[in-house]
């Protein structure tokens, strides 16, 4: 007999769809309630037992305050991933009875036909939800959260910054100055031919310098949030992982605590494929009798962490060594992972060497970053033997 009511929510800006599936019940009691903590004191107040209330909603723009407000409330509340969802793809039926039925829901609920939607999904969350067949996120702590978006704030600036200095190559090319050096990159003395330009009209002038800066701007501020996060990299709890992830080769300060704010924990993956599964790297796959054929990789994982380990990835193209920076960064390490991160350096240049000559440089670093995603789950759940 279940004994527990189950409510779904679908949460949005304004307002909240909420439908309540109680013990042994069929039908839900749908209403709309205002996105405000007190909106959602009330409704718990319905219930007298709230250790008997199972809540959930779907992730999505509007963030973990839900689930954190209701914890304080004492009452269980899962965020669902929303991809792993079951849809039936088979519901493609309209009759008149059916709206009939959705219109008394509806008037029930007391919301308007815009509303209807949102009711839907969250009387297919209550139902799912009561049946075991949704999968919920890991909450991050507040605290993982806000350095997670400081690090996510970091590489929207660095889109910023790129936009604006196509935005003013755009501009120079417009008017025939092109500099000087073949291939050049943007640098220092990219920065000084810069200063040495003038133009004859006042507006192309005043635009001109707008462009530069807002280049300007922007390096200054990625100059500033990046000493802010390498120094909360120092501080604990980031220490000592952020110590453990460098001993690699590839990854330094930066995308140490970006692969750590991105998976905050480790244990939850139970293998070293789970995590790979995380990061979207792991290729695609059609299997039927016989037959078996993989594609491209999913990209159904996290991006952030995706995109520096293939940044990392290319660092493996070279023969393994310890010199340099990567010497440094080693230095006063545990030997068993000296001694893990040496093994990573051989296998993964090994992969490297072995795929480019088939598949090319791109796929082969592809492969080399999901076979890292490995090690480095090995590494921070010290089961380096099992990665």
């Amino acid at each position: 007999m279940q004994e527990s009511t189950h409510i779904g929510l679908d949460v949005h800006k304004e307002t909240i769809a909420v439908a309540v599936l109680r013990p042994d019940g069929v039908e839900c009691d749908e209403r709309v309630i205002a996105n405000t903590p007190t909106a959602l004191r009330k409704l718990i107040a319905r219930f007298p037992d709230r250790t008997q209330l199972r809540t959930c909603y779907e992730a999505g723009p509007t963030g973990y305050d839900t689930q954190r407000l209701l914890a304080s409330l004492g009452v269980a509340c899962e965020v669902i991933a929303p991809s792993l969802i079951p849809r039936r793809s088979g519901a493609h039926v309209k009759t008149d009875r059916l709206d009939a039925r959705n219109l008394a829901h509806l008037h029930r609920a007391g919301a308007a036909q815009a509303a209807f939607d949102h009711l839907v999904d969250a009387r297919n969350l209550a139902h799912l939800h009561r049946a075991g067949e949704l999968t919920a996120v890991r909450v991050p702590s507040a605290a993982e959260e806000a350095l997670r978006d400081l690090v996510r704030t970091r590489e929207d600036l660095q889109s910023d910054r790129r936009l604006a200095r196509q935005r003013l190559k755009s501009f120079l090319l417009r008017y025939g100055m092109r500099y000087p050096v073949p291939r050049g990159r943007w640098g220092v003395r990219y920065e000084l031919w810069l200063q040495t330009l003038s133009f004859a009209e006042p507006a192309a002038q005043a635009a001109f310098d707008h462009l530069v800066g807002a280049c300007s701007v922007r390096d200054a501020q990625l100059v500033a949030i990046e000493r802010q996060i390498e120094a909360a990299a120092l501080c604990e709890p980031l220490a000592e992982p952020v110590a453990r992830l460098r001993a690699f080769r590839g990854i330094d300060t930066l995308a140490a605590v970006t692969i750590l704010t991105e998976t905050c924990d480790f244990y939850r993956f139970g293998s070293a494929g789970s995590y790979m599964a995380f990061t979207g790297l792991v290729p695609r796959e059609h299997s039927s009798g016989a037959s078996r054929h993989q594609g491209a990789i999913t990209k159904a994982g996290n991006a952030h962490i995706r995109r520096v380990l293939v940044e990392a990835a290319w660092g493996y193209r070279h023969r393994p060594a310890v010199r340099g920076k990567l010497a440094v960064r080693q230095e006063g390490l545990p030997p068993d992972l000296l001694a893990y991160s040496w093994k990573a350096q051989t296998r993964l240049h090994a992969v490297y060497c072995k795929l480019a000559a088939r598949r090319g440089t791109n796929k082969a670093v592809v492969a080399v970053a999901r076979e890292l995603a490995g090690f480095i789950w090995g590494a921070m759940t010290e089961r380096m033997g099992a990665a």
